[in-house]
């Protein structure tokens, strides 16, 4: 057997001591953050994950986050689908359902709703349209309405006024534009009669000549889910604990924003502070002076805790179903895992 020298014993005395003070030194560092992607678009109610990000929250799960921006709803589905997004917020639409019903993707959570005493999306007419006679939503029957998608929410929005004022849906004349930007610029030239958007961009609008206010939204869609949080269905059934976090984070962020603009509890500083960071994301063309009343303005309720709106989220599915532009028999389990949040 081979004799162990005292310098032999020394060097391997030496070397577990270094091999000890190297695993504590890794063992004290924190994990790597995950990479993950975040889908948006430029809006104020889509403030919860622009506030989570700038102030930590999803540091704080282990989130490594990166925007990415789109122009509509229907594309963000689409990239969930691909792999090409993580995480969404935005409205339903056909295109969202279709891609659930092929098990691509899932609805999870809530995010911007309706709620009576705050101001909320409004329908909104050209000033041609509103000289013509189109001064409440009951006169739309006949007019064109601007929308991104056919299967869009603006879709939705626009048949649920005509079934409360007596009309057809088809008795409003869709106009699909691609993106907001284009309907914006339909309306302003008259190209198109009507549209209903969130209210920081409504009353911006109506401050013009050639836009004006002829109703709101919750009048037609009571509680509206306007907006849901959505993932890959293979997130949702496989990650789930990033799932929970990316939604802890999320629900932190919109805390601080109902706080700070919807509820006013936070103070003024603290609501100047929030349309600050806000701008960094919206209206960023803009001084901060001419942005931060449109802000302000647009400051709708993020649920809590990230709520849903189940009951309204089964409306959404009815109405495209009864259009045809989803299956039939596609059920709300296959559009919604209602397991990670509180549904009502």
């Amino acid at each position: 057997m081979a004799l162990i020298t005292r310098r032999k014993l020394s060097i391997y005395a030496a070397g577990g001591a270094l091999a000890m003070a190297l695993f504590s030194v890794s063992a004290a560092l924190p994990a790597a953050a995950e990479k993950i992607t975040v889908g948006a678009l430029r809006f104020t109610s889509h403030a919860a994950s622009f506030v989570a990000y700038e102030r930590g929250y999803f540091k704080e799960q282990g989130l490594d986050v990166e925007f990415k921006f789109f122009q509509a709803a229907q594309p963000m589905a689409v990239a969930i689908a691909a792999g090409d997004v993580d995480f969404g917020v935005t409205a339903i639409s056909g295109a969202l359902i279709n891609l659930a019903n092929k098990g691509a993707i899932k609805v999870i959570g809530g995010a911007l709703q309706e709620e009576p005493g705050i101001d909320g999306q409004m329908i909104l007419v050209s000033k041609k349209a509103f000289d013509d006679g189109v001064t409440t939503p009951a006169m739309l029957k006949g007019r064109t309405y601007g929308i991104t998608q056919a299967g869009s929410s603006f879709q939705y929005m626009a048949h649920k006024i005509a079934q409360k004022e007596g009309f057809a849906g088809s008795e409003i004349k869709m106009k699909p534009l691609q993106k907001v930007g284009a309907i914006i610029g339909a309306l302003k030239s008259e190209q198109i009669d009507a549209w209903s958007i969130v209210p920081h961009i409504a009353k911006g609008l109506a401050k013009g000549p050639t836009i004006e206010i002829i109703g709101k939204i919750a009048d037609y869609i009571p509680d509206y889910q306007v907006t849901t949080i959505f993932t890959s269905a293979d997130n949702a059934a496989n990650k789930k604990d990033l799932v929970k976090r990316f939604l802890a984070a999320f629900s932190k962020g919109a805390d601080d924003f109902n706080a700070a603009l919807v509820d006013k509890t936070a103070g003024d500083a603290a609501g100047e502070d929030m349309v600050k960071l806000v701008h960094k994301y919206v209206y960023t063309s803009r001084p901060y002076e001419k942005a931060a009343p449109s802000i302000r303005n647009g400051a709708m309720r993020i649920n809590k805790n990230a709520k849903l709106n189940l009951t309204n989220v089964k409306d959404q599915l009815d109405w495209f179903k009864s259009e045809g532009l989803v299956s039939k028999d596609i059920s709300i389990d296959t559009l919604v895992d209602a397991s990670f949040v509180e549904t009502y």
